[in-house]
């Protein structure tokens, strides 16, 4: 099926009022959470309201789920000046811990995405350690991707990247996709036995302009700071673009289709991530870090179901 444009006027605000809606996770039971500045996570009913769940602390960020449906939260402390570590929140019991806050010596102070593979890796990624975030923009390479293993273990699998942030696994698991948003693309890492990353290579084009101190003003709909990305089940990745209210997917020839854009930024508004849930996994839902609410759509293809939805 084509990845056929969707129209701006086709998405839904729902969980409005919620603060700083990062990423979206959906249960195979249904169930629909997204990051919360105020809570761990926060429940999105199908009326469109929503509920905190668990405590407040940091910045709650990329989302995911293991197949317990506890979900896994990368936690940006660093927009608060707090630390990052990778967290998960089981709602079922309530239960709020701490999986990692340092790996191989490194703290933890910018964990930004994780997802998990079929054999119980964690990937997660942590963007920067400037002292804050917007610092980390100037195409620093103190990023990094790390792997908590089932068996406990963890390791820096990667290193020297450029405020690494969301990340996709290929349908075979055979590679690992992390948007470098400061290197406005994506790079692919081949995934390695027991838990390790070969070395990367970019994925497809630069996918626009960085703005550069001295340079004039880009336009803001060039601007191709990467973010969150997610694979739908024909092998597009989609990409955010918040700097320029749009989304975008690589085809598996690489080349790019804008999927969404709203460069006014009345609806889509700094989109950060894409999430696909419902019976078909058509239903997608859009994350935010400027934004009030979570939006949601009808995708024009499924997505690529995660672990947690198998």
């Amino acid at each position: 099926m084509p990845l056929t444009p969707i129209a701006t006027e086709a998405f839904e605000k729902i969980a409005v009022g919620i603060d700083r809606p990062e990423d979206v996770v959906v249960g195979k039971d249904g169930r629909v959470f997204a990051s919360d500045h105020q809570a761990a996570v926060a429940e999105i009913f199908p009326d469109g309201s929503f509920k905190r769940l668990g405590p407040k602390g940091g910045a709650p960020n990329g989302l995911n789920m293991d197949r317990q449906g506890r979900i896994l939260i990368a936690n940006f402390g660093i927009y608060d000046r707090e630390p990052g570590p990778l967290e998960r929140f089981d709602p079922a019991s309530g239960q709020h811990e701490t999986l990692l806050a340092e790996v191989g010596g490194k703290r933890l102070t910018s964990s930004n995405y994780p997802v998990m593979d079929s054999a119980g890796n964690i990937w997660c990624a942590n963007s920067t350690h400037a002292e804050t975030w917007p610092q980390a923009l100037d195409g620093r390479t103190d990023g990094f991707i790390f792997v908590l293993r089932p068996d406990g273990s963890s390791e820096v699998v990667a290193e020297g990247l450029k405020f690494p942030n969301g990340m996709a696994l290929s349908a075979d698991e055979a590679t690992l996709y992390c948007a470098q948003t400061s290197g406005a693309d994506v790079m692919a890492f081949p995934i390695l036995p027991g838990g390790k990353l070969g070395p990367g290579g970019r994925y497809g084009p630069v996918l626009g302009k960085l703005q550069q101190p001295g340079d004039p003003q880009h336009d803001h709909n060039e601007l191709g700071y990467t973010d969150g990305v997610g694979m739908d089940a024909e092998g597009n990745l989609w990409v955010c673009l918040p700097a320029a209210n749009k989304v975008v997917a690589i085809t598996p020839s690489q080349k790019v289709v804008t999927v969404f854009h709203d460069p006014a930024g009345g609806v889509i508004n700094h989109p950060t991530n894409v999430t696909w849930g419902g019976a078909d996994l058509k239903d997608l839902y859009v994350g935010s870090i400027r934004a009030d609410y979570v939006l949601k759509a009808r995708s024009p293809v499924a997505g690529q179901p995660l672990v947690h939805q198998l």
